[in-house]
Protein backbone atom coordinates (compact mmCIF):
# COMPACT_ATOMS: atom_id res chain seq x y z
CA UNK A 1 0.00 0.00 0.00
CA UNK A 2 3.18 2.30 0.04
CA UNK A 3 3.53 2.96 -3.18
CA UNK A 4 -0.28 4.41 -3.30
CA UNK A 5 -0.97 8.26 -3.05
CA UNK A 6 -2.28 9.77 0.42
CA UNK A 7 -5.46 10.08 -2.26
CA UNK A 8 -6.01 6.50 -2.80
CA UNK A 9 -5.15 5.35 0.31
CA UNK A 10 -8.02 7.49 1.84
CA UNK A 11 -10.03 5.72 -0.97
CA UNK A 12 -10.14 2.89 0.43
CA UNK A 13 -10.20 3.84 3.69
CA UNK A 14 -13.27 5.20 3.03
CA UNK A 15 -14.53 2.14 0.96
CA UNK A 16 -13.63 -0.23 3.78
CA UNK A 17 -15.89 1.93 6.26
CA UNK A 18 -18.50 2.19 4.27
CA UNK A 19 -19.03 -1.22 3.25
CA UNK A 20 -18.91 -2.46 6.64
CA UNK A 21 -21.51 0.09 7.22
CA UNK A 22 -23.89 -1.22 4.79
CA UNK A 23 -23.02 -4.73 5.35
CA UNK A 24 -25.05 -5.09 8.89
CA UNK A 25 -28.30 -6.80 7.32
CA UNK A 26 -30.51 -7.54 4.35
CA UNK A 27 -32.77 -4.16 4.91
CA UNK A 28 -29.26 -2.16 4.73
CA UNK A 29 -27.98 -3.96 1.64
CA UNK A 30 -30.79 -3.76 -0.15
CA UNK A 31 -31.06 -0.12 -0.05
CA UNK A 32 -27.16 0.01 -0.32
CA UNK A 33 -27.52 -1.62 -3.98
CA UNK A 34 -31.03 0.57 -4.91
CA UNK A 35 -29.68 3.55 -3.45
CA UNK A 36 -26.42 3.07 -5.94
CA UNK A 37 -28.60 2.13 -8.81
CA UNK A 38 -30.06 5.48 -8.88
CA UNK A 39 -26.37 7.62 -8.96
CA UNK A 40 -25.25 5.34 -11.52
CA UNK A 41 -28.20 3.73 -13.63
CA UNK A 42 -25.92 2.54 -16.49
CA UNK A 43 -24.51 -0.26 -13.53
CA UNK A 44 -27.67 -2.38 -14.08
CA UNK A 45 -26.54 -5.28 -12.12
CA UNK A 46 -26.94 -2.86 -9.08
CA UNK A 47 -31.10 -2.86 -9.28
CA UNK A 48 -30.71 -6.32 -9.65
CA UNK A 49 -28.56 -6.94 -7.19
CA UNK A 50 -31.34 -4.95 -4.46
CA UNK A 51 -34.43 -6.54 -6.13
CA UNK A 52 -32.87 -10.41 -5.54
CA UNK A 53 -31.75 -9.24 -2.01
CA UNK A 54 -35.58 -8.12 -0.94
CA UNK A 55 -36.47 -11.69 -1.99
CA UNK A 56 -33.84 -12.46 0.55
CA UNK A 57 -35.42 -10.84 3.07
CA UNK A 58 -38.62 -12.11 2.41
CA UNK A 59 -37.04 -15.24 2.51
CA UNK A 60 -35.52 -14.79 5.96
CA UNK A 61 -38.93 -13.40 7.29
CA UNK A 62 -41.13 -16.42 6.19
CA UNK A 63 -38.83 -18.56 8.59
CA UNK A 64 -40.96 -16.66 11.45
CA UNK A 65 -43.90 -16.42 9.37
CA UNK A 66 -47.58 -17.82 10.38
CA UNK A 67 -46.72 -20.92 8.37
CA UNK A 68 -43.15 -22.06 8.51
CA UNK A 69 -42.89 -22.32 12.29
CA UNK A 70 -45.56 -24.95 12.46
CA UNK A 71 -43.41 -27.08 9.81
CA UNK A 72 -39.86 -26.92 9.97
CA UNK A 73 -37.92 -27.06 13.64
CA UNK A 74 -36.33 -24.26 15.19
CA UNK A 75 -32.82 -25.58 14.78
CA UNK A 76 -33.46 -25.87 10.84
CA UNK A 77 -34.69 -22.45 10.53
CA UNK A 78 -31.97 -20.91 12.36
CA UNK A 79 -29.96 -22.71 10.38
CA UNK A 80 -31.65 -21.52 6.67
CA UNK A 81 -31.54 -17.84 7.89
CA UNK A 82 -27.73 -18.24 8.87
CA UNK A 83 -27.12 -19.75 5.10
CA UNK A 84 -29.05 -16.63 3.49
CA UNK A 85 -27.71 -14.52 5.85
CA UNK A 86 -23.75 -15.53 5.19
CA UNK A 87 -24.44 -15.24 1.01
CA UNK A 88 -26.19 -12.41 1.36
CA UNK A 89 -23.17 -10.80 3.66
CA UNK A 90 -20.26 -12.40 1.84
CA UNK A 91 -21.87 -11.11 -2.20
CA UNK A 92 -21.65 -7.57 -0.43
CA UNK A 93 -18.75 -7.85 1.30
CA UNK A 94 -17.20 -8.52 -2.08
CA UNK A 95 -19.14 -6.43 -4.43
CA UNK A 96 -20.02 -3.01 -3.04
CA UNK A 97 -16.52 -2.20 -2.76
CA UNK A 98 -15.94 -2.64 -6.84
CA UNK A 99 -19.43 -0.48 -7.28
CA UNK A 100 -17.85 2.30 -5.14
CA UNK A 101 -14.17 2.08 -6.65
CA UNK A 102 -16.42 2.59 -10.33
CA UNK A 103 -18.05 5.39 -8.53
CA UNK A 104 -14.84 7.31 -7.61
CA UNK A 105 -13.44 6.38 -11.24
CA UNK A 106 -16.25 8.22 -12.95
CA UNK A 107 -16.09 11.30 -10.62
CA UNK A 108 -12.56 11.45 -10.96
CA UNK A 109 -12.96 11.10 -14.68
CA UNK A 110 -9.99 8.25 -14.73
CA UNK A 111 -9.93 4.35 -13.83
CA UNK A 112 -9.03 4.01 -10.51
CA UNK A 113 -9.54 0.06 -10.74
CA UNK A 114 -5.91 -1.09 -9.51
CA UNK A 115 -7.17 0.09 -6.50
CA UNK A 116 -9.33 -3.18 -6.69
CA UNK A 117 -6.62 -5.89 -5.31
CA UNK A 118 -7.03 -4.43 -1.99
CA UNK A 119 -10.08 -5.49 -1.62
CA UNK A 120 -9.55 -9.11 -2.66
CA UNK A 121 -11.57 -9.11 -5.48
CA UNK A 122 -10.75 -11.82 -8.37
CA UNK A 123 -8.80 -11.42 -10.93
CA UNK A 124 -11.65 -12.24 -13.53
CA UNK A 125 -13.83 -9.16 -12.48
CA UNK A 126 -10.53 -6.92 -12.51
CA UNK A 127 -10.14 -7.29 -15.56
CA UNK A 128 -13.86 -6.94 -16.66
CA UNK A 129 -14.45 -3.17 -15.17
CA UNK A 130 -11.30 -2.45 -16.85
CA UNK A 131 -13.36 -4.07 -20.10
CA UNK A 132 -16.37 -2.00 -19.42
CA UNK A 133 -14.79 0.75 -18.65
CA UNK A 134 -13.37 0.75 -22.72
CA UNK A 135 -15.85 -1.20 -24.47
CA UNK A 136 -19.28 0.19 -22.15
CA UNK A 137 -20.67 -3.41 -22.78
CA UNK A 138 -23.29 -3.41 -19.77
CA UNK A 139 -24.94 -6.52 -20.30
CA UNK A 140 -21.82 -8.81 -20.83
CA UNK A 141 -20.55 -6.72 -17.30
CA UNK A 142 -24.12 -7.97 -15.65
CA UNK A 143 -23.27 -11.07 -17.11
CA UNK A 144 -19.60 -11.11 -15.32
CA UNK A 145 -20.72 -10.03 -11.64
CA UNK A 146 -23.27 -12.47 -11.96
CA UNK A 147 -21.03 -15.08 -12.83
CA UNK A 148 -18.05 -13.76 -10.32
CA UNK A 149 -21.10 -13.43 -7.13
CA UNK A 150 -21.98 -17.08 -7.51
CA UNK A 151 -18.70 -18.19 -7.73
CA UNK A 152 -17.68 -16.09 -4.38
CA UNK A 153 -20.33 -18.05 -2.67
CA UNK A 154 -20.02 -21.54 -4.43
CA UNK A 155 -16.62 -22.76 -1.93
CA UNK A 156 -17.51 -20.77 1.63
CA UNK A 157 -21.29 -21.21 1.21
CA UNK A 158 -23.01 -23.91 -1.24
CA UNK A 159 -20.17 -26.27 -0.01
CA UNK A 160 -19.51 -25.07 3.44
CA UNK A 161 -19.72 -28.54 4.66
CA UNK A 162 -22.04 -27.47 7.82
CA UNK A 163 -24.19 -25.68 5.87
CA UNK A 164 -23.99 -28.81 3.39
CA UNK A 165 -25.07 -31.00 5.92
CA UNK A 166 -27.85 -29.58 7.48
CA UNK A 167 -29.64 -26.98 4.65
CA UNK A 168 -28.28 -28.36 1.04
CA UNK A 169 -29.38 -32.17 1.94
CA UNK A 170 -31.98 -31.32 4.14
CA UNK A 171 -35.03 -32.78 3.13
CA UNK A 172 -36.78 -29.20 3.68
CA UNK A 173 -34.34 -28.31 0.70
CA UNK A 174 -34.95 -30.74 -1.38
CA UNK A 175 -38.85 -30.21 -0.87
CA UNK A 176 -38.67 -26.07 -2.19
CA UNK A 177 -36.54 -27.41 -4.59
CA UNK A 178 -39.03 -29.83 -6.27
CA UNK A 179 -41.98 -27.38 -5.66
CA UNK A 180 -39.91 -24.36 -6.73
CA UNK A 181 -40.97 -22.04 -3.78
CA UNK A 182 -37.21 -20.44 -4.01
CA UNK A 183 -38.69 -18.25 -6.65
CA UNK A 184 -37.60 -14.77 -7.03
CA UNK A 185 -40.34 -12.61 -7.70
CA UNK A 186 -40.07 -8.59 -8.89
CA UNK A 187 -43.70 -7.10 -8.33
CA UNK A 188 -45.13 -4.30 -9.29
CA UNK A 189 -46.85 -1.63 -7.68
CA UNK A 190 -50.49 -2.88 -9.57
CA UNK A 191 -50.52 -6.15 -7.71
CA UNK A 192 -48.90 -8.18 -10.68
CA UNK A 193 -45.05 -10.32 -9.82
CA UNK A 194 -42.67 -11.46 -12.56
CA UNK A 195 -39.76 -13.64 -11.92
CA UNK A 196 -38.10 -16.83 -12.10
CA UNK A 197 -37.69 -19.99 -10.08
CA UNK A 198 -34.31 -21.03 -8.64
CA UNK A 199 -34.80 -25.27 -9.01
CA UNK A 200 -31.24 -27.02 -8.62
CA UNK A 201 -29.75 -23.94 -6.71
CA UNK A 202 -27.23 -26.05 -5.89
CA UNK A 203 -25.44 -26.36 -9.05
CA UNK A 204 -23.11 -23.25 -9.68
CA UNK A 205 -24.37 -23.21 -13.84
CA UNK A 206 -27.95 -23.12 -12.78
CA UNK A 207 -27.46 -19.96 -10.46
CA UNK A 208 -25.98 -18.25 -13.62
CA UNK A 209 -28.26 -18.91 -15.78
CA UNK A 210 -31.25 -18.03 -13.40
CA UNK A 211 -29.18 -14.69 -12.65
CA UNK A 212 -29.15 -13.82 -16.09
CA UNK A 213 -32.96 -15.01 -16.64
CA UNK A 214 -34.08 -12.28 -14.36
CA UNK A 215 -31.85 -9.90 -15.65
CA UNK A 216 -33.45 -10.13 -18.97
CA UNK A 217 -36.89 -9.96 -17.23
CA UNK A 218 -35.93 -7.00 -14.78
CA UNK A 219 -34.57 -4.90 -17.81
CA UNK A 220 -37.56 -6.30 -19.89
CA UNK A 221 -38.35 -2.42 -21.58
CA UNK A 222 -41.87 -2.84 -21.15
CA UNK A 223 -41.70 -3.80 -17.12
CA UNK A 224 -38.70 -2.51 -16.15
CA UNK A 225 -40.61 1.42 -15.03
CA UNK A 226 -42.91 -0.69 -13.24
CA UNK A 227 -40.27 -3.21 -11.10
CA UNK A 228 -38.36 0.74 -10.68
CA UNK A 229 -41.54 2.54 -9.43
CA UNK A 230 -42.45 -0.30 -6.91
CA UNK A 231 -39.04 -0.36 -5.81
CA UNK A 232 -38.76 3.82 -5.15
CA UNK A 233 -41.90 3.71 -3.67
CA UNK A 234 -41.81 0.82 -1.27
CA UNK A 235 -39.63 0.82 1.76
CA UNK A 236 -37.84 -3.11 2.29
CA UNK A 237 -38.88 -4.35 5.32
CA UNK A 238 -38.57 -7.83 4.52
CA UNK A 239 -41.73 -8.59 5.33
CA UNK A 240 -44.11 -10.04 2.32
CA UNK A 241 -46.65 -7.52 2.80
CA UNK A 242 -44.58 -5.31 1.21
CA UNK A 243 -45.70 -6.42 -2.38
CA UNK A 244 -49.05 -8.10 -0.99
CA UNK A 245 -50.47 -4.78 0.06
CA UNK A 246 -50.77 -4.02 -3.61
CA UNK A 247 -52.57 -6.98 -4.18
CA UNK A 248 -56.47 -7.32 -5.53
CA UNK A 249 -56.29 -10.78 -3.38
CA UNK A 250 -55.08 -11.37 0.18
CA UNK A 251 -53.81 -13.97 0.37
CA UNK A 252 -53.98 -14.27 4.41
CA UNK A 253 -50.15 -14.88 4.74
CA UNK A 254 -48.48 -13.17 7.71
CA UNK A 255 -44.84 -12.65 7.66
CA UNK A 256 -43.14 -10.13 10.25
CA UNK A 257 -40.77 -7.09 9.32
CA UNK A 258 -37.21 -8.74 8.91
CA UNK A 259 -35.45 -6.24 12.14
CA UNK A 260 -38.33 -7.41 14.47
CA UNK A 261 -37.55 -10.81 13.84
CA UNK A 262 -33.48 -11.54 13.63
CA UNK A 263 -30.72 -10.05 15.77
CA UNK A 264 -27.44 -8.42 13.26
CA UNK A 265 -25.04 -11.32 13.37
CA UNK A 266 -21.57 -10.34 13.51
CA UNK A 267 -19.52 -12.09 10.65
CA UNK A 268 -16.12 -13.36 10.81
CA UNK A 269 -13.46 -12.62 7.48
CA UNK A 270 -12.97 -16.28 6.06
CA UNK A 271 -9.76 -17.45 4.64
CA UNK A 272 -9.73 -15.12 0.94
CA UNK A 273 -9.03 -17.24 -1.89
CA UNK A 274 -9.58 -16.28 -5.59
CA UNK A 275 -12.04 -18.90 -7.05
CA UNK A 276 -10.80 -17.52 -10.64
CA UNK A 277 -7.43 -19.16 -9.57
CA UNK A 278 -8.82 -22.79 -9.46
CA UNK A 279 -12.30 -22.38 -11.66
CA UNK A 280 -12.57 -22.27 -15.13
CA UNK A 281 -14.64 -19.75 -16.52
CA UNK A 282 -17.23 -21.85 -18.56
CA UNK A 283 -17.35 -20.16 -21.95
CA UNK A 284 -21.60 -21.31 -21.44
CA UNK A 285 -21.92 -18.98 -18.64
CA UNK A 286 -21.06 -15.81 -20.85
CA UNK A 287 -21.97 -16.80 -23.95
CA UNK A 288 -25.41 -18.96 -23.63
CA UNK A 289 -28.44 -16.91 -24.46
CA UNK A 290 -30.86 -16.60 -21.75
CA UNK A 291 -34.04 -18.85 -22.62
CA UNK A 292 -37.49 -18.60 -20.99
CA UNK A 293 -38.35 -21.76 -20.62
CA UNK A 294 -41.87 -20.79 -18.11
CA UNK A 295 -43.91 -18.14 -18.51
CA UNK A 296 -42.20 -15.03 -16.18
CA UNK A 297 -45.61 -13.54 -15.09
CA UNK A 298 -46.38 -15.27 -12.04
CA UNK A 299 -49.69 -13.89 -10.04
CA UNK A 300 -51.58 -16.74 -10.41
CA UNK A 301 -48.69 -19.18 -9.94
CA UNK A 302 -47.52 -16.88 -6.58
CA UNK A 303 -51.24 -17.68 -5.17
CA UNK A 304 -51.64 -21.37 -6.32
CA UNK A 305 -48.34 -21.75 -4.74
CA UNK A 306 -50.00 -19.72 -1.09
CA UNK A 307 -52.75 -22.23 -1.50
CA UNK A 308 -50.55 -25.49 -1.65
CA UNK A 309 -48.78 -24.74 1.47
CA UNK A 310 -51.83 -23.97 3.49
CA UNK A 311 -52.75 -27.70 2.16
CA UNK A 312 -49.52 -28.49 3.09
CA UNK A 313 -49.59 -27.66 6.59
CA UNK A 314 -53.32 -29.12 6.99
CA UNK A 315 -52.16 -32.23 5.88
CA UNK A 316 -49.53 -32.13 8.38
CA UNK A 317 -51.62 -31.34 11.30
CA UNK A 318 -53.93 -33.92 10.05
CA UNK A 319 -50.93 -36.38 10.11
CA UNK A 320 -49.41 -34.92 13.12
CA UNK A 321 -45.85 -35.76 11.46
CA UNK A 322 -42.91 -34.66 13.05
CA UNK A 323 -41.45 -31.26 11.60
CA UNK A 324 -38.90 -31.33 9.17
CA UNK A 325 -35.66 -31.00 9.87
Amino acid sequence: MNHLTIQEQAIIRQITAETNKKNIDNISRTEAYFSFFKKNPDIIWAFLASMVSRNGGWNMCDLQGSIFPQLITDMTRKQLFLTYERANWLIFHDVYPQLMVYQYSTKMNRQMFHLLPYFHVSAFIQKEWVRYWKENDKNRLTTCLIINEQNVIQTPVMEHPVYKKTVFQSKLFSFQDWLHFSCVLFPTCGGELYGASANGFKSLSKRINLGKRLASILFHPRLFPYFYEFAEKTPHTGSRFDYEQYFKIKTGQKTPILRASFPVIEHNQHKYEDWSKHRRVSPLWLNLPVRHRHPMHLTDWYFAKANQLQLILAFQKTMQLKKWK
